[in-house]
């Protein structure tokens, strides 16, 4: 059974910085690109950051380029998402999401594995 957990989240204020991890167990996690995904209330879930099987590419929302970082560690079967300058915009429930086929999209639908989410909340 696939499982993913993401942990790392919480209350900060703006400017500030969090590291989100996200733990996946049950599958071959180097034939995954990971993602991570947020929802804010009332809004739909968006695209934050991608990462390719090798952590050798990655691209990222428009809106978190220059403060958030993903990375992947094979061999612990993690993916972080490091979040800098924090602003109140990026307050939302972080999703970490697991794709087979490696195709390294910006879509929900591309992607097979969800974690439970981790609420981020930024503060003014």
């Amino acid at each position: 059974q696939v499982q993913l957990v993401e942990s790392g989240g919480g209350l900060v204020q703006a400017g500030g910085s969090l590291r989100l991890s996200c733990a996946a167990s049950g599958l071959t996690f180097i034939r995954y690109a990971m993602a991570w995904f947020r929802q804010a209330p009332g809004k739909e879930r968006e695209f934050v950051a991608v990462i390719n099987w090798s952590g050798g590419s990655t691209d990222y929302a428009d809106s978190v380029k220059g403060r958030f970082t993903i990375s992947r560690d094979n061999a612990k079967n993690t993916v972080y998402l490091q979040m800098n300058s924090l602003k109140p915009e990026d307050t939302a429930v972080y999703y970490c999401a697991a794709d087979r086929s490696r195709r390294t999209g910006k879509a929900v639908y591309e992607y097979d594995y969800w974690g439970q989410g981790t609420q981020v909340t930024v503060s003014s």
